[in-house]
């Protein structure tokens, strides 16, 4: 492309155009763009976006030489550009802590960013510095691995949305003023973040990622949430804390909940449930939940099992259910409150829009048959129902699969599938 204005086409486009082009671009190819003519010369410093990774440079066997690289051309970018930037991201594995870090967000904290993200070498920590908490615009913010701690004058994130911190170490009362000082927060990821006691105060939070050695957690404020995905590491500390509580954690964590649509509980998420006192009956209706994924649901214990019974009763339009069950088969197979099932199971419940369950991980104990039963006498709209055993589960899976077809359904048109891996 030269200079003659009957063949430079690109050139004469409207800025925004020229600048959505060069924005799709990786930044190192928007930066060649200078030497196309004069006119591109400083066309790529003012694009808004910003997008930094390994790409960026030539990369070598030296990880050294590629850091140094790396380090100098952000810093020169940065000092070429023109105008604010709205968006910086940095992800490389070759990039480990450095000053140069501190200096960018200083920089960038006086350019109106308003989505930062800083994922470096899985090695590497970093301290984020003060600068960052006076990026007033802030609307997007993700720290990887990142020591964070907000200054005592810190009033907030006036503007952010969304907030994901994955292996961040930041203290309890910290973290929870940081969450209840950004008033418009719609979601919130928290990853590998142990060992906290956490109360989350958000009354615009959509959308919730919870993984991570939590000791305990409520949800004190979240009325509009409608997502969410808990993931809950066990360690002995913890479990002892837990089993010293006498407050109901069903009530503290799904009690304020009402406009949920979908539920993924992972790894002790109802063991965490069903510690406390058990409601006889739950304050709200889960009028809007449509879909509740459960794993790992011990069907020996009774408390596990009313967790999981109070949260589908009590949601009249759930559509689809998944659970995986973590059932110890000698101590499931001696059970001895079988009679529950009779007396206290809410047998005139009807699951009228359930369409879909799938149990997986199955091992026939007797609670597991029993649940599946009052799934299948229950739901009228049933369409289909996939059992999958455990894999050590060998010779009693026969027995299991009579047993299944001879419940009574519901649903004429109920399938079973009973899938052998």
């Amino acid at each position: 492309m030269g200079d003659s204005p009957d063949l430079d086409f690109i050139s004469d486009l409207p800025q925004s155009i020229i600048e959505s082009i060069l924005t799709q671009l990786p930044i190192r190819e928007a930066v060649r763009t200078s030497v196309l003519s004069s006119k591109w010369r400083y066309r790529w410093a003012t694009i808004t976006h910003l997008v930094f990774d390994e790409k960026c440079v030539t990369l070598s066997n030296d990880r050294d030489l590629v850091e140094n690289k790396i380090v100098n051309f952000i810093t020169r970018a940065l000092f070429l550009h023109q105008g604010p930037i709205h968006k910086f991201q940095l992800s490389t594995s070759y990039l480990q802590s450095c000053p140069e870090i501190d200096q960018w967000i200083l920089f960038l904290s006086r350019k109106d960013i308003k989505e930062l993200v800083l994922e470096l070498d899985e090695t590497e920590w970093i301290r984020v510095p003060s600068c960052l908490f006076n990026c007033k615009k802030l609307t997007r913010l993700e720290l990887f691995r990142c020591e964070l701690d907000p200054p005592l004058t810190f009033k907030g994130f006036v503007c952010l949305k969304s907030l994901k911190l994955y292996q961040v170490f930041v203290a309890s009362d910290a973290i929870e003023s940081l969450i209840s000082s950004c008033p418009l927060l719609e979601s919130l990821t928290l990853s590998y973040i142990d060992s906290l006691t956490l109360n989350i105060r958000a009354p615009n939070l959509k959308y919730l990622c919870l993984e991570g050695e939590f000791k305990d957690i409520c949800l004190e404020n979240t009325p509009l949430l409608i997502a969410m995905s808990v993931a809950m590491y066990m360690t002995e500390d913890i479990a002892e804390h837990m089993e010293q509580s006498t407050s109901c954690n069903f009530i503290k964590f799904l009690g304020g909940v009402p406009h949920l649509e979908r539920l993924i509980g992972r790894i002790y998420f109802t063991k965490y449930l069903s510690i406390g006192d058990n409601p006889a009956r739950l304050p709200i209706k889960y009028s809007d939940l449509k879909i509740i994924e459960l794993h790992q649901v011990s069907f020996e214990d009774m408390k596990e099992i009313l967790v999981v019974l109070h949260l589908v009763t009590n949601s009249p339009n759930l559509t689809e259910l998944r659970i995986s069950s973590s059932s110890n088969t000698l101590a499931g197979m001696e059970a001895t409150d079988l009679d529950f099932w009779e007396k206290d199971c809410p047998s005139h419940f009807l699951f009228e829009r359930l369409k879909v369950v799938k149990m997986t991980e199955m091992s026939g104990v007797p609670h597991e048959m029993e649940f599946i039963k009052f799934l299948l006498e229950n739901s009228p709209v049933l369409e289909v129902m996939s059992i999958v055993p455990c894999s050590f589960v060998t010779e009693g899976r026969l027995n299991m699969l009579i047993e299944l077809v001879r419940f009574r359904r519901a649903s004429a048109k109920a399938e079973i599938l009973f899938i052998q891996r």
